[in-house]
């Protein structure tokens, strides 16, 4: 019998029996916990190695476990490894197993389930789209552009509890990386034997707190707690529904009448009553991400450097964070936010101007590219369903109308929008990225003309190659540092992306929520929660 038959049997069972207690009394069994999260959007797959979005790395957390994890507060902490070293040079790590670590179909989780796993992210038939944060590991570059074998690549294991790692230079941040999505470990045996078809209730195997139990398209993706977890005995949530609806202000309804515990976004202008109504339900803390939009740099109008910088110069980034967004986001004149581990962020020159400045030269640089009064610049500006997108967008639209703009809006769900912005089919589409660690190069790299599957923009510059590369092979935090620098520097020159704000997270979290802690990349294992009875 599958699995996911067998729970389902169970849970029956379970809601049916009666335990006896002294006579004359029966005492019925403990009602199954479930955890109902909002979660804003369809997952476009739940293979961690084919990922991208904050979504489903929401879900992917909770049904796999890597090397590292995070705590509660955000910080790196050891997740299936009890341990790890590191050699003087910094280039090899060296991690062993927890003894108890298994998959959820019983089987012991070992060294060479990491190995495979490395190997499949970088192997360039996955087609993986993060493919590049793993970058540092000795040959994983080479591996994925097919110049070298997969054996080649720098992962070992020595024995069935001891993962090896060598790194092509000092990376002091590696450890971070190991807790994003693509350094999850997948099933070899699962995915050898059922193919695509590894990822459906019943097939798949994971080793997380959790695993997967049902999947509706549109409608929800529950988990149930994983019984051979290495740390089962403190998992107090028995089941996890996922609800993917796109629209923030329907969604909040629901929050309120009860459907949810948590929702992970919401409608800006709901924030003010929501501050007054209910502020011990409401979280708004500080987000590491930005907010942009990318213009497809191959094509007209946006190969012309002109056309970018005006249409950036002419936005009024306080207007938008203050009546538009109106959560506390920051304006972003640069593309790596303040407080970043190591860095000075670069900010455009034109930050110190006038709006009013700003909106003059942005007229003149327009007219010099053939665009004025009589000869408006027309393009179609591409977003997700999103109120709060849509909102920023129609904001955008009037301000560009000062400077002889006039912008079609086009408006497709979630999955549709990635999927063009990936294959190049828009002219200028609304993004963000969430890093996924406290470093500069976890958003820089983003326009490096190597990230072919995150370049939205197409942007390729090969001085800008060459300080990112360089970067990525210098030890020395501070030459780093201005390597780096140089390079967001070659970026706000350039502006193939308009950055607009720097995020906060907006969540909305039950008080029967137990363990929630705000931290700055807003991940949350469900392992580390629980609801009051």
């Amino acid at each position: 019998m599958a699995h996911s038959a067998i729970r389902r049997v169970a849970r029956v069972l379970a809601a049916a029996v009666i335990l006896a207690g002294p006579i004359g009394k029966l005492t019925p069994a403990a009602a199954e916990k479930v955890l109902r999260i909002a979660n804003m959007a369809e997952p476009e797959s739940l293979d961690p190695h084919k990922t991208s979005t904050v979504p489903e790395s929401n879900i992917l957390r909770n049904l796999f476990e890597g090397l590292m994890v995070l705590d509660p507060s955000g910080n790196v902490a050891v997740g299936v490894a009890e341990s790890f070293s590191i050699s003087e040079d910094g280039l090899t790590y060296t991690f062993r197993l927890r003894g108890r670590a298994k998959w959820s179909n019983g089987e012991p989780v070992t060294a060479g389930d990491f190995v495979y796993s490395l190997r499949r992210i970088e192997d360039p038939k996955t087609r993986s789209q993060y493919a590049e944060v793993l970058y540092p590991i000795k040959n994983a570059q080479e591996v994925n552009t097919g110049k070298a074998a997969l054996t080649e690549l720098g992962v070992a294991a020595p024995d069935a509890r001891t993962v090896e790692i060598t790194l092509k230079a000092p990376t002091p941040y590696f450890l971070q990386l190991l807790t994003h999505t693509s350094s999850l470990p997948v099933n070899e045996k699962t995915v050898a034997r059922f193919g695509e078809e590894w990822l459906k209730p019943g097939n798949m195997v994971s080793n997380g707190a959790y695993m997967l139990d049902d999947v509706k398209p549109n409608s929800h993706i529950r988990i149930v707690k994983n019984p051979n977890y290495w740390d089962a005995a403190k998992v107090t949530i028995d089941a996890v529904l996922f609800d993917p609806s796109e629209d923030s202000a329907a969604v909040l309804k629901r929050y309120r009448a009860g459907e949810f515990d948590i929702l992970r976004d919401l409608p800006n202008d709901q924030l003010g009553w929501l501050r007054q109504n209910m502020p011990k339900e409401l979280h708004i803390a500080p987000y590491a991400g930005v907010y942009f939009y990318a213009f497809n740099t191959t094509k007209p109008p946006f190969n012309d450097k002109r056309v970018r910088l005006a249409l950036n110069m002419a936005i009024n980034r306080e207007i938008l964070v203050e009546r538009i967004s109106a959560a506390g986001e920051l304006p972003a004149y640069g593309f790596v936010p303040d407080g970043t581990a190591n860095y000075t962020p670069r900010r455009v020159p034109w930050r110190t101007m006038s709006q009013s400045e700003r909106e003059a030269a942005a007229q003149k640089l327009m007219s010099e590219s053939g665009y004025g009064p009589n000869k408006p610049l027309q393009f179609q500006l591409s977003y997700n369903t999103s109120e709060n997108h849509k909102r920023i967008a129609i904001a955008l639209a009037a301000m560009w109308k000062k400077v002889n703009v006039s912008v079609e809006l086009v408006n497709t769900e979630f999955k549709v929008h990635l999927n063009n912005m990936r294959v190049g089919n828009f002219q200028m589409g609304r993004e963000g990225w969430i890093v996924d660690y406290n470093d500069a190069q976890g958003y820089l790299f983003l326009l490096q003309t190597s990230t072919k599957q995150q370049n939205f923009s197409r942007f390729s510059n090969p001085e800008y190659d060459r300080l990112m590369d360089e970067a990525s092979f210098t030890a020395d935090a501070r030459k780093r540092a201005a390597l780096l620098e140089q390079a967001e520097g070659i970026l706000l020159e350039d502006l193939p992306v308009m950055p607009i704000y720097f995020y906060v997270s907006k969540s909305l979290v039950s008080t029967k929520v137990r363990g929630w802690q705000d931290n700055p990349l807003n991940a949350h294992y469900v392992r580390d929660l629980s609801l009051a009875d």
